[in-house]
Formats: structure tokens, sequence, C-alpha cells
């Protein structure tokens, strides 16, 4: 029998991996301090004479910022800096630069009821160009604001989530963050 968790609060968010379209296995992001999301509804409508009578939406996309520290390699193929043409350990940005298309995946930790949710959004872009913040003689070291896109996959989502407690596939738990896929959670018939 399925067990069924019936409360979580969601404290912290760790463990973000990225895993790059055309590569086999996720990479650490970095340290995020925070990511919000909010989902963009595509809306049918019925008019009769002239009055709205039914209305439909359903999920489009999702919007999703996020303030981290982002290492050097996950940063440079998210906003497509190359060193393309130039010489060893020199990268540029420019009009030519285009981001690679990844998989985002973290844990969202319950430290009330330790508990720990999977998340993952399956197709995503940048959907803000690169921006810097350096400040001379401040405490804290800023975190890059990035805006990305999460766009539908396959399977029609945007948005999977599991809480590992409810879990009854090991392998979804395990590949979950180095390798997560549409397939990985779809039910397979024989």
């Amino acid at each position: 029998m399925q067990k069924t968790i019936e409360e979580f609060d969601s404290a912290s968010i760790t463990n973000f991996g990225i895993k790059f379209k055309g590569e086999e296995e996720a990479q650490s992001f970095g340290c995020v301090g925070q990511i919000e999301g909010e989902t963009e509804m595509l809306t049918k409508i019925k008019k009769c004479e002239g009055l709205e009578v039914k209305s439909k939406s359903k999920p489009h996309k999702m919007t999703l910022k996020i303030n981290a520290h982002v290492k050097v390699d996950p940063l440079r193929k998210i906003f497509g800096l190359s060193n393309e043409g130039l010489k060893p350990g020199v990268y540029a940005y420019g009009s030519d630069s285009k981001g690679t298309d990844f998989v985002l995946t973290a844990d969202v930790v319950d430290d009330f009821e330790d508990l720990t949710k999977l998340i993952a959004f399956p197709n995503c872009s940048s959907s803000t160009g690169l921006t810097l913040s350096i400040e001379n003689g401040a405490d804290e070291v800023a975190e890059l604001e990035m805006e990305f896109t999460a766009m539908i996959d396959d399977n029609k989502k945007c948005y999977y989530e599991a809480l590992i407690e409810e879990l009854e596939d090991e392998e979804v738990a395990e590949n979950w963050r180095k390798n997560f896929s549409a397939d990985l959670v779809k039910v397979t018939t024989p």
C-alpha cells in the first residue's frame, strides 16, 4: 500500500542539479538562495452574444526566478558564453551567444517532519541575458539573479514533484537528481 504524506512545509531548497541537453548526467548548479515559480496560463473563452459564458485555463509554461551563486561551467552553458575562435581560457558573450536548454532538479526539505520532496523542471531555457552585480566593500557576495522559462515537455508537463517517502520505485529517487527525464517517471506498460 502506498504511503501518503498529508502535510509538507517547504523550509529550504538544496542539491540543485542541472543537466544540459545532450549530456548524460546532471552536474551541480551551485548554491541557491531562493527560487520563485509562477505559472502562465493559456485561457480559452467562449462568448455568446458578446458576453463571456465559459472559460477554461490551462498551464502553458512557468517563469522561474532564481537567486544563486552559480558554478562557472553551468553559468557559461546557460548563457552561451563560448571560447570559439578565442585563445584558451578566454570566453565571450555577445549577439551570437546561444544558451543550451536544460533540466533543473532540486530537493525541497521539510525540517519539521524530516521529509524531502524532489522537484524537477524538465525543459528549461534562460529567458534573460547575463547580468552582473559586483560591489566593492560589501559584507556579502551578491547572488546572481536569473530568470528561466520552464516549458512543457513530451508529457505536456513543466513541473514534477515526488515526496521520497511516497515513492514505491527506488529507481526514481536514485536517478531523479542525476538523470531526470519524463521517461523516468512515466508508467511503462509491458
